[in-house]
């Protein structure tokens, strides 16, 4: 068996609405204001899409930034997997509809769907197919339209949620740069703390499915911050106990933009200062799936990062899932 090729990532890319939501409005939509949003999740306006943009949209810019650079043509990409649960349509899927806006020829795509966690799933399997010679060079992408399934007669979850893209290129590595690990996780049998009931087979949708709002995100707050908290904090710390380090010592974390009192909750059992984890969730609310690699590639751009720096991507979403990543930059 052939040795197993090293894999880094060489480019990184965003894509943001230029539509922006913020509290205030908000707050004329449902009973609710700028402090008590503020207050409990952090954020302060979110990103939303305009008439006639799509998931796929979003996708296909961000990859092209990150395609960009990279130094890399869309018809040199192999492998196109996007981390979505709001995709374009239920079939196709998204990423065939970002091969086709990339003109990505030669690429074969492919959705994965781990809802928040979706952009690590999809890193730790793009990497592996890179890494295995199933390809040679990999867009992996994280996108959400979240605003076309939030009920926005819901408080308590319409003021979380925005859309986004974010998006890499991998490909294999001879430098410093590197994915060193990718941890993934799951548990089953608690689809009720995060869940839309109705559009699937289980739950086709019908009148009655449309006029009980079952399209929409429903979601469990309490259950959801606790598994956060504990989720984020375990992941963290087996990604820099693989590097034979600790916690502390890591470069810089980039967790999913969940809730800003969870991340202050899970910096606080890490006893790390808020300043060691990349955070933007007052800006773009929670962009699920999209909002790890946003936040790589801003805090990439920022200069946040240095050449062999070890940093701990890491995200918990619906399913419920979890996974961490450890990069070498």
């Amino acid at each position: 068996m052939a040795a197993l090729k090293r894999v880094g990532i060489f480019g990184t890319g965003t894509c943001l609405p230029s539509k922006v939501l913020t509290n205030q409005e908000l707050a004329t939509k449902v009973e609710t204001s700028d402090e008590w949003i503020q207050s409990r999740t952090g954020i302060r306006e979110r990103r939303v899409l305009s008439p006639g943009q799509y998931t796929s949209d979003l996708a296909a810019e961000a990859g092209r930034r990150a395609l960009e650079m990279a130094g890399l043509a869309a018809e040199e990409l192999d492998m196109i997997v996007v981390g979505t649960c709001t995709p374009d349509n239920l079939l196709p899927n998204t990423a065939c509809h970002v091969q086709h806006k990339l003109g990505a020829a030669n690429s074969a795509a492919v959705d994965v769907n781990a809802a928040c966690t979706g952009f690590l799933y999809s890193l730790a399997a793009g990497t592996g197919m890179v890494a295995n010679g199933t390809c040679r060079n990999a867009l992996v992408i994280g996108a959400e339209s979240l605003s076309t399934i939030v009920d926005y007669t819901d408080r308590n979850s319409c003021v979380i949620f925005g859309d986004g893209a974010g998006a890499a290129v991998l490909r294999e590595t001879d430098g410093p740069r590197e994915v060193l690990a990718s941890f993934l996780g799951a548990k089953g049998d608690v689809d009720g703390c995060m869940l839309v009931p109705a559009g699937g087979a289980r739950m086709p949708a019908t009148h009655a499915t449309v006029d009980g709002r079952k399209h929409f995100i429903q979601m469990k707050g309490r259950e959801v911050y606790e598994f956060a908290v504990r989720k984020m904090v375990a992941m963290t710390e087996r990604a820099a106990a693989h590097a034979g380090v600790q916690v502390k010592d890591l470069a810089c974390i980039v967790p999913h933009q969940v809730n800003l009192r969870i991340l202050e909750s899970a910096a606080k059992r890490l006893e790390l200062p808020m300043d060691k984890l990349y955070v933007n969730i007052d800006r773009y609310g929670n962009t699920s799936a999209a909002s790890v690699p946003i936040a790589l590639d801003e805090a990439h751009r920022q200069g946040r990062f240095k050449s062999g720096d070890l940093i701990c991507l890491v995200a918990f979403g619906a399913g419920l899932t979890w996974a961490s990543s450890l990069l070498r930059w």
